[in-house]
């Protein structure tokens, strides 16, 4: 061959070496390759339909077009059961919602969210030719310093566990990991039917619990046979009353009690120590009597009993004037009785008293046996972002975890007055059981309304009984 041609050719081929070198990642790596399979990701959820989460899912298929959702939501009565039925067979999701009292339960059933992500883009390449191809990349999940300065505080209590991280079993390596990631955060409001106020000229809902009780007097109407003939809220009893132990517990916690010590275990059966010598008796004691006080035909407060129907179908048929509640009834109350002339206000507090209201919401975590660990939290962490959260929130209709969002809520006909209470709101249980924690509480209730026992032993009783869910 001639040299010359030899030569140019030699030149030729070693051009297009470069060009390709320049533009690499239109030959992805084995890494890469293995990365961008066909995955399916299966989400569980308990809340909303998959409107809420569709754009968000679209929007990660973008630079991730292998990843299929399959999101699947189930009714509130049969979720967990299907849950730890499925997780236990091996055919459970990749992702699942865990409300905030089962974290310390599932905690052997799910992973704390790693420092890192790796997972296959699909990018352009670089060279003069631009192309689709699939680059692997590490990705930092969000820190735990923004975690605690974006999400709202009842988070921290929640979701934050200090774990052992080590992969060698010889070693311990205990970390602060957040264990999921909420998007949204309901709080317990007051729901009211202004028909029945203008009737009883009351001109506003109750800003406190004296008001409340006021007003509660004012509302109610008993015949002369002791029977009620009109209550003004469901409350006072456990067994008919929508969230009765939400609302006792908001109640002892503005109270001044302390629910539990920093290890998780009760102590609602105690004073305080920053109420040491100003109370005879634990603040939880006084709560519980105010509760029930509502169910008891002796007091100036008897606005209901155990004969009347669960409180949100009181409310519903307009024949009560309250109704404690989350955003989440606002659909069941609005389909029910589209002509109810209602309105939401804040939580009563205790007049003197800090601000304090009750969180109860859900959040997503990722199942320990998913064969898909870094793309689930790779796209959990995507709705740590505020862009993403605010679609779903949006869809949702839900107040937001992310403290950023709370102000544009503010306003919010619909989810107004539980975004103002996020910043305040609160949770206390920890412990491995959250079924059985509320059936204590509500059994608490029960004791005191039939006399079973008397205030201190049924709530001492109670406190015990949650005890032995702590681990």
């Amino acid at each position: 061959m001639n040299m010359g041609r030899f030569f140019k050719r030699f030149l030729a081929f070693f051009a297009v070496l470069s060009l390709v070198g320049q533009g690499c990642t239109t030959i992805p790596s084995g890494d890469a390759q293995r990365a961008a399979q066909p995955a399916t990701l299966n989400v569980w959820g308990v809340v909303d339909d998959i409107d809420a989460y569709s754009q968000v899912f679209a929007d990660y298929r973008v630079a991730h077009p292998n990843v299929t959702f399959i999101y699947k939501r189930f009714r509130l009565e049969e979720y967990e059961d299907e849950l730890l039925n499925a997780l236990a067979e091996d055919r459970g999701p990749d992702i699942f919602m865990i409300h905030n009292t089962w974290t310390g339960e599932y905690m052997s059933k799910i992973n704390p969210m790693p420092r890192q992500t790796k997972t296959a883009h699909r990018v352009l390449s670089s060279g003069l030719k631009k192309e689709l191809t699939w680059e692997l990349q590490t990705e930092p999940t969000i820190s735990l310093n923004e975690f605690k300065n974006q999400f709202a505080d009842v988070v921290q209590n929640d979701i934050l566990r200090t774990i052992n991280v080590s992969t060698n079993p010889d070693t311990k390596d205990f970390q602060q990991r957040p264990m999921g990631v909420p998007v949204g955060i309901d709080t317990l409001a007051l729901y009211y039917n202004k028909d029945i106020l203008n009737a009883a000229g009351i001109p506003t809902p109750p800003e406190n619990w004296t008001q409340f009780a006021d007003q509660v007097k004012r509302i109610t109407k008993i015949d002369t046979a002791g029977d009620l003939q009109q209550t003004a809220a469901g409350i006072g009893t456990a067994t008919n009353v929508d969230r009765a132990t939400d609302i006792l517990t908001i109640l002892m916690i503005q109270n001044g009690q302390v629910m539990a010590d920093d290890a998780g275990y009760p102590q609602f059966n105690r004073i305080p120590a920053a109420l040491s010598g100003v109370r005879e008796s634990p603040p939880s004691y006084q709560a519980l009597e105010f509760y029930t006080d509502f169910a008891n035909p002796n007091k100036e407060t008897y606005t209901w009993n155990e004969n009347q129907p669960n409180s949100i179908d009181a409310f519903v048929q307009g024949r009560t004037a309250f109704f404690f509640g989350y955003a989440y009834h606002y659909d069941t109350i609005r389909a029910r009785a589209p002509k109810l002339n209602m309105a939401i206000s804040q939580l009563p507090q205790i007049e003197g008293n800090p601000t304090r209201n009750f969180a109860n919401y859900w959040y997503f975590a990722v199942a320990k046996k998913s064969k898909h660990q870094d793309l689930a939290w790779n796209f959990l962490n995507s709705l740590t972002q505020a862009d993403a959260a605010k679609k779903v929130l949006t869809a949702a209709r839900r107040p937001a975890a992310r403290k950023s969002l709370l102000g544009d809520q503010l306003n919010d006909e619909r989810v107004g007055v539980f975004a103002s209470q996020v910043l305040t709101a609160t949770s206390w249980y920890r412990g491995t059981n959250a079924t059985a924690m509320e059936r204590a509480l509500s059994d608490m209730i029960s004791d005191v309304i039939t006399g079973t026992r008397p205030i201190n032993q049924a709530v001492r009783f109670a406190n015990d009984t949650i005890a032995q869910t702590i681990q």
